[in-house]
């Protein structure tokens, strides 16, 4: 266990002093405020339907060139915030930067997403948290930069991805439909999947710190693939490591805010909530407007969820949309976003049209 405090303080300090706190608007909601009209980002808001993002994607190199250099990487991660004028900034870098970062080889094909070598008990067993620090070294110095170009109204957001999330795509080696091989694996060798988690927390949680003490001033965790796990494997694999992260965290920043986002879990959000101890809760385009509002709101800060589909048909169903979110919960902790990613054909006026629709609450 010191080994393990060790690596977390080491990374976690990465030769800077702590920055102050800002009060951005999401960082104002996740401290308890209710802002009139709510803040507004967008997840995967810097991303190939903004042309000014395929160009400099074109010049980088791969994917993980761009996400590795601290020059284009901040360039992305401002560009939607310069366009649009949202009220944070997220990272621009992958959740597979971590098992990267622990030394296994990632890649990503065009067209067909991430590539990762299958890990087994062996490489299980094999995983350690030395170079992680300077293999993370450039997404810190892009945290960095964004922040120096940021005023203090615009708050920054890093994040990783959970340990489960991250875990299923080592073990198959790529994203799969209903991630059976993870599933799989946590069955028939629950010590050796525990031990994988149980390295995903110390990595995630070290990686996170460094984010804050970098100059981030809110994190996110993204459980992508929660929604495949039946009750008790939810409970092990991802509220449990969750809670752990948290703590974690905590423990070294104790100011930093925290969103959890459990995607497809619906009626385990509350459960999540509870003992995770996330101060914000990210919420898909399934989770009922009402339970959100009657069973989380109290909670903790909400933020979501208008469909992705939705915002790429745009019209007035979209204004219709909009208009149903925050009659439901702009009364309360509120931050407005997607239930998922911007996906590449969405028109930047649709966009806008959110942006302008939601600005309208005051």
């Amino acid at each position: 266990m010191k080994q393990k405090e060790d690596s977390l303080s080491v990374l976690a300090s990465g030769g800077q002093g702590r920055r102050p706190i800002l009060t951005g608007a999401v960082r104002r909601v996740l401290d308890s405020e209710r802002l009139s009209p709510p803040p507004i980002w967008l997840m995967r808001q810097a991303g190939r339907y903004l042309p000014e993002y395929r160009a400099v994607r074109a010049k980088a190199g791969s994917f993980l060139d761009l996400c590795f250099s601290p020059e284009l990487a901040s360039e992305v991660t401002l560009q939607p915030v310069e366009r649009f004028g949202l009220d944070a900034a997220i990272l621009f870098s992958d959740i597979l930067v971590v098992p990267h970062a622990l030394g296994r080889r990632v890649a990503f094909v065009e067209g067909e997403g991430p590539r990762l070598d299958p890990i087994d008990a062996t490489g299980i067993v094999a995983l350690d948290m030395a170079g992680f620090a300077e293999r993370t070294a450039p997404v810190m110095e892009t945290v960095s930069r964004v922040r120096d170009s940021l005023g203090p109204r615009v708050s920054l957001i890093g994040f990783c991805g959970a340990p489960w999330t991250v875990a299923t795509y080592m073990v198959a080696g790529k994203s799969t439909s209903d991630q059976f091989p993870a599933r799989t694996l946590a069955a028939a060798s629950p010590a050796a999947f525990q031990q994988l988690i149980d390295t995903l927390v110390e990595a995630s949680a070290a990686y996170l710190v460094a984010q804050l003490r970098a100059g981030a001033d809110v994190v996110q965790i993204f459980d992508s693939w929660a929604g495949v796990l039946g009750p008790d494997e939810f409970q092990r694999w991802s509220i449990a490591p969750t809670a752990r992260i948290v703590a974690l965290v905590r423990g070294a920043v104790r100011a930093a805010r925290i969103i959890g986002f459990p995607k497809g879990v619906q009626f385990g959000l509350e459960r999540y909530v509870r003992e995770t101890g996330v101060d914000g809760v990210s919420l898909d385009w399934t989770v009922p407007l009402d339970m959100a509002r009657d069973r989380l709101q109290s909670l903790v800060a909400v933020q979501g969820n208008l469909d992705p589909a939705v915002l790429a048909a745009g019209g007035a169903g979209l204004d219709q949309a909009v208009d149903r979110i925050l009659a439901e919960l702009a009364n309360g902790r509120f931050i407005f976003n997607l239930g998922h990613g911007i996906v590449p054909e969405t028109p930047i006026p649709h966009v806008e049209q959110v942006i302008a629709r939601v600005r309208r609450q005051a």
